[in-house]
């Protein structure tokens, strides 16, 4: 799994780094909660590991913020604070899980990987659906206010792949390899042609725009 940890004590979040890595996942680092906030708005990862508290901006702020904008990854509070109402606000604020230090690696380990299997399971889903845009997994229809789309097949697994992620920013790298199965980038237009193709059809005659642009970064599936 991808883990983001977001946690100022560097000794503290090099260990976890190195034990996570050792078992099999991979794991980023981020030193305050503003630098954490946005690396887990802008790209895709299974759970965010966060210390509750953080310079430049507390861990609740972190996940809250990440809630407002429709992002669900699973989240592990890290927190010295362990009073039954520490660790109802940190649920209360969007958290899934919280432990409390210090604490064992090998239970962290177990929390974060049922954290990863509940975030996993979305995979099961048949149906995405972003404001009056509906994408059938199974049948492989399109539909926009009960219209019916036509979409070539890369067409359809990128828009699978926008509306799987609705809410967060999806960068060019997640699409090539997620989309395009490229780990490399082949530095063509590749992708600027298909997204060009793919709002034509989502968004041409239709009310308002889904499909967004977000400079430097990449795009975002929203409805306004």
């Amino acid at each position: 799994m991808r883990i983001l940890i977001i946690e100022d004590d560097n000794e503290a979040a090099a260990y976890l780094a190195k034990a996570l890595r050792e078992a099999g996942h991979v794991p980023d680092r981020a030193g305050d909660g503003e630098t954490g906030f946005h690396m887990a708005d802008s790209q895709s990862y299974d759970v965010l590991i966060v210390d509750r508290m953080l310079p430049r901006r507390d861990g609740l702020s972190v996940i809250t913020g990440l809630r407002q904008k429709g992002n669900e990854t699973p989240v592990l509070i890290l927190s010295a604070l362990g009073q039954v109402d520490d660790r109802v606000t940190g649920l209360r604020a969007g958290g899934d899980d919280y432990l409390t230090k210090p604490f064992s690696f090998s239970e962290l380990l177990a929390r974060v990987e049922v954290l990863g299997r509940r975030r996993g399971s979305k995979d099961h889903e048949t149906q995405y659906r972003v404001g009056d845009l509906e994408l059938d997994r199974l049948s492989h229809e399109v539909r926009r206010d009960g219209r019916s789309i036509i979409l070539q097949p890369r067409e359809f697994r990128l828009l699978e792949y926008l509306m799987k992620h609705a809410g967060q920013v999806v960068t060019r790298t997640m699409l090539l390899e997620n989309v395009w199965d490229y780990h490399f980038d082949p530095q063509t237009n590749v992708i600027d042609v298909h997204i060009s193709r793919l709002r034509s059809k989502i968004e041409r005659d239709f009310a308002s725009p889904l499909l967004h642009t977000v400079r430097g970064s990449g795009y975002i599936m929203r409805a306004e």
